[in-house]
């Protein structure tokens, strides 16, 4: 028999994991070494686990879901990542194959189609829930009659995840460590941020921060 599948399950929800994990561990090729409660652990935990596959969900404290996805496909290349969500939303879709997803599950129907993404992602597979793939073939064909223009976003990624922890009232250190960078970069980034954004002071990043559907008002 070839060794299950190993898992790491992020969400910050404990009852959810919970869930998740019977559905998982109830395969034969399937078993989940690590639980994370946000983001930045669910980072941290596959770093010491060195999993074959994340599930991360995308609204988790500290960093997202698509948040953590970035980091693990820049620093663990060779871990497949899927998103487990509660949203069926083209924008959270988009973003989640642009930060590196392998595919996006619908939590509501979980129980039908987690475990064989579970599995494509692993073989190199997309998966896709059908509302997925019929927003992906209308953007590939509004993008093809535009020109392909792109996104013009203002904000880098990881101005993004500064973002997020600002609004969220890490301090600068506290900020540093979750992303392993330095205070005078997270420091800088703030800078740019305000810069950028046209802001003043936390409270205006903030409320950007909800603006923009990164922390919970």
């Amino acid at each position: 028999m070839p060794r299950p599948i190993r898992i790491l399950l992020a969400d910050d929800h404990a009852l959810v994991r919970r869930g998740v994990r019977l559905i998982l561990d109830s395969e034969p090729d399937l078993t989940v070494v690590a639980e994370a409660a946000d983001g930045a652990e669910a980072i941290e935990r596959a770093r010491a686990e060195q999993p074959d596959l994340a599930i991360l969900d995308i609204a988790m404290p500290r960093l997202t879901g698509l948040q953590a996805a970035r980091e693990l496909s820049r620093a663990l290349p060779d871990v497949r990542i899927l998103i487990l969500t509660m949203y069926d939303n083209e924008q959270y879709f988009f973003a989640a194959l642009r930060a590196g997803a392998s595919g996006y599950v619908l939590k509501s129907v979980a129980d039908r189609d987690l475990v064989e993404a579970c599995r494509a992602a692993v073989r190199g597979e997309a998966f896709l829930y059908p509302g997925a793939v019929n927003a992906l073939i209308r953007d590939h064909l509004e993008r093809a009659a535009a020109g392909d223009p792109g996104t013009g976003r203002v904000i880098t990624d990881r101005e993004e995840e500064v973002l997020k922890l600002v609004a969220e009232g890490h301090s600068s250190r506290q900020i540093a460590d979750i992303l392993f960078i330095s205070v005078k970069t997270v420091e800088r980034h703030r800078s740019n941020l305000l810069q950028k954004l046209g802001l003043r002071d936390r409270l205006e990043l903030t409320r950007y921060a909800i603006r923009a559907g990164l922390i919970e008002p």
